[in-house]
């Protein structure tokens, strides 16, 4: 219960007070929901569908396995285990997307031949998954995968773990080379090729 004499109080307290004025303000509405990404989420869904529906390739089915692998002959189990590990410290790495057969294998060539002056041993080949070929067919994949096994300076590769590319990039192992003297190790930069 409200006492009396604190009421007459209130009221004498406000006596000659007036109403505030109207604010002249906006109502504000509730904020509108985030906006979902409707594109992303058909993209990925795409993918999804296309990872669990799509065909084995010839090529993979030759290899017998679950992943793309070489090893040269004689070399030890253990150096591929390693290498599909992430043992070995990718030193550089070349992309060949958008270019077509000549263009990449004359790129990866060079690219080889400077990883092996520079005295490099673990390099990454990225060569896509075909996703901007026609037809969604991998083009240069199998093409990169033949052109390593018939050098004699690749000792092995494996496919990319998922966040070195996954099955559009290989990680290839290279035999050992002095290193030519005054020959500078490459730093990281965006491009084709991180060599100099």
């Amino acid at each position: 219960m409200i006492d009396p004499d604190d009421l007459a109080a209130f009221h004498a307290a406000v006596a000659g007070s007036q109403p505030l004025p109207a604010a002249n303000r906006a109502e504000r509405t509730p904020a509108p929901p985030p906006p979902r990404p409707l594109q992303r989420l058909a993209d990925e869904q795409a993918a999804l569908r296309e990872s669990l529906s799509g065909e084995i390739g010839l090529q993979d089915r030759l290899e017998g396995g679950d992943e793309p692998h070489y090893r040269r002959p004689g070399l030890a189990a253990s150096v591929l285990r390693d290498l599909r590990r992430g043992r070995w410290v990718v030193q550089d790495d070349i992309d060949l997307h958008g270019l077509n057969r000549d263009e990449a294998r004359q790129l990866l060539g060079a690219f080889l031949a400077e990883a092996l002056r520079l005295g490099l041993r673990c390099v990454r080949v990225v060569h896509g998954k075909g996703l901007g070929s026609p037809q969604k067919t991998a083009i240069l994949r199998p093409l990169v995968r033949g052109w390593l096994a018939q050098r004699d300076d690749v000792l092995a590769y494996c496919q990319a773990r998922p966040q070195d590319g996954g099955e559009g990039a290989l990680i290839v192992l290279l035999r050992g080379g002095n290193r030519q003297p005054g020959a500078i190790h490459p730093t990281t930069r965006t491009g084709t090729s991180n060599l100099p």
